[in-house]
Formats: structure tokens, C-alpha cells, sequence
């Protein structure tokens, strides 16, 4: 089927599917192709991955998984296309096209989400694409509606589609995936940061000289866009507590690597992990992961003789995380380590950096971050150039960073 003639006008449900949701209210599902996706394994799976990875130990509410933020950015995404500036911009090839997109964007996440990606040299998005392009429930669905779709949609999500408004629907520097992870995170976890007037950026967005672009009487909403995203990191996704949960994951498959390389025998089959410390993961491999696989691997290793891992794994599921300090010179980091050896924790796996910064609006422009452009007096201008606040901010030459050590709480009377 040709993108001229492609028609959805058959595929409407009878009956429309909603789900009712905390932050979109009602997320429609009018057309038999999203809710198709919605059912197939690969969009299920989500249901099994946590959207926050280890924010749920400080915030107790962020338990909201994967599948609720795919859904709500199909949402969002919706309601571009149902807008007065993109309904008439976007065939409706162009909107099936962004709206799966919108939809199926994070089936390529792994366990423990973003927390997955720094244990295993795994990319979500190169999943997604892979996913979409092979052998999955997904690919069947959509390439029964038409041969070109599945490529066009990972297009979209790898960012190499030719219309670049489809891309800025999904990434950029103001999407609807920003825009839903924001508002979703902040109320599961409970904090206002996150918080802004969604609707009326969305009421101020325009198409102009091909680009996606927001008049100027948006402006202040987007400042508390930029301005929620940023304190949402500092707060919510770079809190030591959560780091440092996501920093003992990573130490305890750093063990279970080692031991693997060593010919250790575990007394559970672990066969569905050897792909991933060999480096040789297929799309059926990874799709067999998800957090209650690894939960199950996690308890057993308890019961492993070596007592590093058992340690290790009854530290991450008692939540007994490593504390944390401010590591301001190389001498800390040498001290610690020669703490923790004298204590019987080898540093490899209890001496732990990490090191974050973050800026509330990146501004230069590449592949993967956009300018901002502003509509005013029928001409576009950067955001910094209108904005007084996020001029100041453009022009700070501080970025906040936050370098941090983490070790075990036993050696901490030592210190």
C-alpha cells in the first residue's frame, strides 16, 4: 500500500478503547493497529520493566512501569497530530507512522530501564529498531497493514526518517516523550518538580518552515518545561539513594561476570544471563529479560558459596545500598579503597564513583538536540534569544555536577 493511498478508515474499533490514566485522564485507542501493538508480547513485557529503575527506593510511589509512560506518549503524540497545526500538516501515513512510533519507542529497554544499559553495552534504541525490524509480534502487526511501515517507524525512532517533524514529535528538545516522563514521574514519585502547563504548550506549537516550532506567547510555559526537567534530575533521577542502588546492580553483575569468566559453577542454571556476559545478545535473548527474571536470579545468588555475591545480592533485595560521600580528590577515592581491602570488601565491587552533571537547557545543535525556535512577528528566533530566562542560562558558564563515592556502611566508623 502506497503512503498516498493509506486509509485507516477501516481499521476504527467499533467501540473505542480507553485507558484511564493519572495523568492524561482518558488515553483513546480509537484504530485496530495501536491496539493491536498494545497486545503483542514485546509492548506486554513492559508491564515487567520499571520506568524509574532505582527511584522506587527513595520514592516509594515510582513503581509505574515502562508500558504506563509508552502509553502516555502515544497520548501526548495524539494530540499533536488531533491539533490545528499538525492535523492538516501530516498525511495520514506521516501520523500511523509517528503514532506507532510514539507507542513503541522504549520496547527496547531492558531490566531496571536506563540502570540496564550501564551494566550490559546494550543501547534501548538499537533494541527498539532491531525489535521492529525482525522477527517480533510487533513487526507482524504492523508489516500486515503495510511492507514499508516497520522500516519507516524505526526511522523515526533512530532518527534518520527524512521528515524531520515526525522526529521532533518523538526526540527533541521538547517532545512527547519529555513532556509524559516529566509529568508521569513527578506525581508517582510524589514531588512537584517535575510539573508544567503541558496544554498550553501544545495550544502554541506550529509548523513553520518545516520545522516544529512554538509562538511566542509559549514562551513562559517552556521556561517551566526546562525549568521542571532540570530539578527533576537533580531531585528524582540523580539522587544518590537511587544512585547508589543502581550503582550496586551494576556491581553485583560486574561479580557474576568475573565469576563466569573464572568457570565458577552456579547452583542455578543461568542460562538466560549468558548471552549478555558473553556479548552475544540476540532480539529473542533480550526480550526473555525483564526485572522478574533478573529479581529471581538476584535471590538465588543469596545461596551461592562465593560470599560476594551472596553478599552483594542480599544487600541490593534487603536494601541495605552503600553509603555515600562527596568525592573531591583522587587521595578520598585511595583511602577508601585501602579501607575497604584492610576490611575484606574488595574495592572492584564495594568502592564505587559516579559522577553526573547536568544543564537545564542544552542549546547547540546536532543529531540529537535541537534548538528551541520561537514563532514571532513570522519569524523564528532560538529560545535563548527571546527568553530572558533561559538566556541567562545559555550564558552561565556553571553546569552542576555531582561527583560521588560510594562504599559499604561497615567501614563507615573508620572513616
Amino acid at each position: 500500500m502506497s503512503e498516498k493511498v493509506f486509509s485507516l478508515k477501516q481499521d476504527r474499533l467499533l467501540e473505542g478503547r480507553v485507558f484511564r490514566d493519572p495523568i492524561h485522564n482518558y488515553i483513546h485507542v480509537d484504530y485496530g493497529i495501536f491496539w493491536k501493538l498494545i497486545n503483542t508480547k514485546e509492548m506486554q513485557r513492559l508491564r515487567r520493566i520499571h520506568q524509574l529503575g532505582g527511584a522506587c527506593q527513595v520514592y516509594h510511589g515510582a513503581e509505574h512501569s515502562r508500558f504506563n509512560h509508552s502509553l502516555g506518549v502515544y497520548e501526548v503524540v495524539r494530540q499533536m497530530c488531533e491539533s490545528v497545526a499538525l492535523k492538516e500538516q501530516l498525511s495520514e501515513y506521516d501520523q500511523v507512522c509517528v503514532l506507532c512510533a510514539a507507542l513503541l519507542h522504549d520496547i527496547g529497554h531492558g531490566p531496571f530501564s536506563h540502570a540496564f544499559e550501564h551494566i550490559f553495552p546494550i543501547h534501548h534504541e538499537i533494541y527498539t529498531t532491531k525489535i521492529i525490524l525482525g522477527h517480533s509480534e510487533v513487526h507482524d502487526v504492523l508489516k500486515s497493514y503495510d511492507e514499508h511501515l516497520p522500516t519507516d517507524i524505526a526511522r523515526i525512532i533512530d532518527k534518520s526518517h527524512p521528515h524531520q517533524i515526525l522526529i521532533q514529535m518523538i526526540t527533541s528538545q521538547l517532545d512527547g516523550d519529555r513532556m509524559d516522563f516529566l509529568l508521569r514521574d513527578s506525581y508517582f514519585t510524589g514531588t512537584t518538580y517535575g510539573k508544567f502547563d503541558m496544554n498550553r504548550i501544545l495550544r502554541t506549537m506550529r509548523i513553520f518552515q518545516g520545522q516544529l516550532v512554538f509562538k511566542e506567547s509559549g514562551t513562559q510555559a517552556i521556561e517551566n518545561y526546562i525549568l521542571a526537567r532540570y530539578h527533576m534530575y537533580w531531585q528524582v533521577y540523580y539522587h544518590p539513594v537511587s544512585r547508589s542502588y543502581e550503582q550496586l546492580l551494576g556491581s553485583l553483575f560486574l561479580r557474576v561476570r568475573d565469576l563466569y569468566q573464572e568457570g565458577y559453577v552456579f547452583k542455578k542454571d543461568i542460562s538466560l544471563l549468558i548471552p549478555f556476559l558473553e556479548n552475544h545478545v540476540s532480539v529473542e535473548d533480550y526480550l526473555r529479560l525483564d526485572e522478574s527474571v533478573l529479581q529471581y536470579y538476584i535471590a538465588s545468588f543469596q545461596d551461592e558459596t562465593d560470599s560476594i555475591l551472596s553478599d552483594l545480592a542480599y544487600r541490593f533485595l534487603n536494601r541495605h545500598l552503600l553509603k555515600y560521600c562527596d568525592l573531591k580528590t583522587p587521595k578520598r577515592l585511595a583511602q577508601l579503597q585501602a579501607l575497604a581491602q584492610e576490611k575484606g570488601y574488595p574495592p572492584r565491587y564495594y568502592i564505587l564513583t559516579d559522577d553526573q552533571k547536568q544543564v537545564p537547557y542544552q542549546y547547540n545543535m546536532n543529531d540529537d538536540v535541537n534548538e528551541i525556535l520561537i514563532l514571532k512577528d513570522e519569524k523564528l528566533y532560538p529560545l535563548s534569544e527571546v527568553s530572558e530566562v533561559v538566556y541567562a542560562i545559555v550564558h552561565s558558564s556553571r553546569s552542576k555536577r555531582d561527583t560521588k563515592v560510594y562504599y559499604p556502611q561497615e567501614i563507615i566508623n573508620d572513616l
